[in-house]
């Protein structure tokens, strides 16, 4: 008797795990999304009209913080005067293709470069050309900014 309760126990085991592996095997895999948390976000918002600040802190650290990933997610923002110096200096255009060319999203805010009338020139380099507003979604989303 205790010899067919074991068959029996050993039995609905296997047929278990057997059911278990099948089972897996027919679920689809789900993708691993992995949600990049607010406190590896930075958020580089340029609003100078000097070249040197430009050349020396916003694009030189923008650039470096891709290359040497000090952030897992960065966005550089084109605002009011910086909008100027981009657009008139081959330099600057040349720098912010690469930082692109990284993977950085680039934006500009549409009120300054429509009061500028260079909203199209922008366009051109690349860099998406939008109201602004989101930026106080980056602040509520507790994203780091920088502001130069």
């Amino acid at each position: 008797m205790n010899s067919k309760i074991l068959i029996l126990i050993v039995m609905i085991i296997g047929f278990g795990i057997i059911s278990e592996r099948a089972s897996a095997q027919m679920e689809p895999a789900m993708p691993a999304s992995e949600e990049i948390s607010a406190s590896e976000k930075l958020v580089v918002l340029w609003t100078s009209g000097d070249k040197e600040v430009a050349e020396k802190m916003v694009l030189m650290y923008t650039f470096n913080s891709k290359r040497f990933d000090w952030w897992k997610d960065i966005t550089l923002v084109v605002w009011g005067p910086s909008q100027k110096v981009l657009v008139e200096n081959k330099d600057m255009q040349d720098y912010v293709k690469k930082i692109m060319e990284q993977g950085t999203a680039v934006k500009a805010c549409k009120g300054c470069s429509d009061m500028y009338g260079i909203s199209d020139k922008l366009e051109q380099l690349g860099v998406e050309v939008k109201y602004m507003g989101e930026l106080t979604d980056y602040l509520k989303e507790g994203r780091h900014v920088l502001t130069l």
